[in-house]
């Protein structure tokens, strides 16, 4: 998966259920750029992306993605306050049962 541009930190890979992994992004840039950006870098690698959920409130706001690249399955969620957005990273050799996006902290 591409780091998203811009991004200021990076964790994970981190272990998930069903052979999943993790991976937390910080991005400068507001949410409704950063995930529209980072949306066109999934695609960009081959991936298949639909939107799940999208919104925005003021210079708040996120989205969260759903994808595949050939069995791999992806959850993308990211959101944020004007110059600052959090994404998380989701992904999995084949779609499990309960595709949930965390971390598990």
């Amino acid at each position: 998966m591409p780091v998203p541009a811009n991004t200021t930190t990076n964790r994970g890979p981190d272990p998930l259920a069903d052979n999943g992994a993790h991976r937390y992004f910080e991005v400068s840039g507001s949410p409704a750029d950063v995930m529209a950006a980072f949306k066109t870098a999934l695609e960009g690698k081959g991936w298949q992306v639909t939107t799940a959920s999208s919104g925005e409130r003021g210079e708040g706001g996120g989205a969260t993605f759903t994808g595949t690249l050939g069995d791999v399955y992806g959850v993308f969620e990211g959101g944020g306050y004007e110059t600052t957005t959090y994404i998380d990273a989701c992904t999995w050799p084949t779609k499990p049962a309960d595709p949930q996006c965390r971390d598990g902290r």
